[in-house]
């Protein structure tokens, strides 16, 4: 499979976005493209990347939601490879809106899945496109800030850029 690679600059940092005609396969954080490079391999196998500035589209609607227009991300058409149950729980993050949180158990919930708590939490941990597939709206139970593949502070900057810091997150 071919995908294309460009980096763009972030509040964040250095963003990686793997797209393909005008879908993103990936998004993640440059000093992270081992993992990236992992969860390719583990969607689609054998891969070849090539540098290529993404489309506008892309780039602009990412650019939008740092400036704040977060239903800029809803813009951004993604494509994943995965089981059935991986592209549900990832549907289900789109569903979850800026300003706002979830629990594993409400994401199970909410995929018909109740007693799937724990494969929730794998499948938001092996989420390919970060930010726009927003794993990062996702807490602890006990309402607290949980794992991030780009670390807790991209997350706690993600989570109050969006509104969605409330005292027990901080």
């Amino acid at each position: 499979m071919k995908l294309n690679l460009d980096r763009m600059e972030s509040p964040l940092g250095t963003l990686l976005l793997v797209w393909q005609a005008e879908n993103l396969h990936a998004l993640d954080f440059s000093d992270y493209e081992t993992r990236m490079t992992k969860l390719l391999r583990q969607h689609y196998g054998i891969y070849e990347l090539y540098e290529a500035i993404a489309p506008a589209n892309l780039r602009v609607a990412l650019a939008d939601y740092f400036a704040g227009d977060f239903a800029a991300l809803n813009r951004i058409p993604v494509k994943t490879h995965g089981t059935e149950f991986q592209q549900a729980v990832w549907a289900a993050l789109r569903t979850i809106p800026a300003g706002q949180t979830r629990t594993y158990g409400e994401l199970a919930q909410q995929i018909e899945r109740p007693a799937a708590v724990r494969a929730v939490g794998m499948t938001n941990g092996a989420n390919p496109i970060g930010i726009v597939v927003p794993c990062h709206r996702v807490i602890g139970a006990n309402g607290t800030l949980t794992g991030y593949a780009g670390g807790l502070e991209r997350k706690r900057w993600l989570l109050e850029h969006e509104g969605a810091l409330t005292p027990s997150l901080l």
